[in-house]
């Protein structure tokens, strides 16, 4: 009796496994090319040659280029800091190091917002200055850098704790400057980890919208983000254009989600 209700049991899993990956993924991905396209190819590509469209996947692209390299850099001190030395206040910066995943990216907004603002702590001094960091790029610069903090440090840091440092000890007492010890020890290690943390980095960075929509002031072509623009469009009831622009952000995730899978199995190969 057992044995024939275990089939039956593991079929009904799987099936509800299905049913809720096409309800919650498949279904969702599909209602956005269905209303894209709702006005034909011309339509589709009409909404994306939109002149406000392109000035936001322009500027997503150009916050991206700035957030990410930073992240990556501070991930890789971070990480190495935090594995290779013991001082005081470690599990202090470890703790602020994951404030972003414990913190609502529209409060990080706000806290941005009440430093750099008018009549924030620092407002007079950057007016002094003719100096624009709230409702303009640096501002969205900002917010996109606090949002994505974590990822590649917290990809590394697990990382590089399980393979220790025996070698970088052993190529420092063989005469290697720490320069020669990055390049040829630390960096061939995590490689793959510190391309998918550099991955789901640039993703977050592209998708970001609490934190930017406090921050961007929602200027037509100026300070719109991609994921700010969908919303102004959707608002407007211009579901062809939101639509059309969603895909973009549609595209992004699965190159993500591809990108990811393959990284995994060279980092399990490792």
């Amino acid at each position: 009796m057992k044995r024939n209700k275990l089939p039956v049991s593991k079929f009904l899993l799987i099936g509800l496994a299905y049913f809720f990956a096409v309800l919650v993924l498949i279904l969702p991905i599909a209602t956005v090319f269905i209303e894209a396209f709702a006005h034909g190819v011309d339509g589709y590509v009409k909404a994306l040659q939109d002149k406000d469209t392109l000035s936001a996947v322009w500027l997503t692209i150009k916050v991206a280029l700035i957030a990410v390299p930073v992240n990556t850099l501070f991930g890789l001190v971070a990480a190495f800091t935090l594995t290779r030395f013991e001082f005081p206040g470690k599990n202090i910066i470890i703790t602020i190091l994951d404030s972003p995943f414990a913190v609502s990216p529209v409060i990080s907004g706000l806290i941005f917002l009440l430093i750099f603002g008018r009549q924030g702590w620092l407002g007079e001094t950057l007016m002094e200055y003719d100096i624009k960091v709230v409702f303009n790029t640096p501002g969205l610069v900002i917010a996109t850098i606090f949002i994505t903090l974590p990822f590649v440090a917290r990809e590394l840091i697990p990382l590089m704790q399980s393979q220790g440092k025996e070698e970088e000890e052993a190529g420092i007492l063989l005469g290697a400057s720490l320069f020669q010890t990055i390049r040829k020890i630390i960096l061939p290690n995590i490689k793959w980890g510190l391309m998918y943390g550099i991955i789901l980095c640039n993703a977050r960075a592209m998708g970001e919208f609490g934190a930017v929509s406090v921050l961007s002031g929602h200027i037509r072509g100026k300070t719109n983000t991609l994921p700010l623009q969908i919303e102004m469009l959707y608002n407007e009831y211009n579901s062809v254009g939101a639509f059309s622009a969603a895909t973009l952000l549609v595209f992004l995730s699965l190159l993500t989600l591809v990108l990811k899978i393959f990284l995994e199995k060279n980092i399990r190969a490792k």
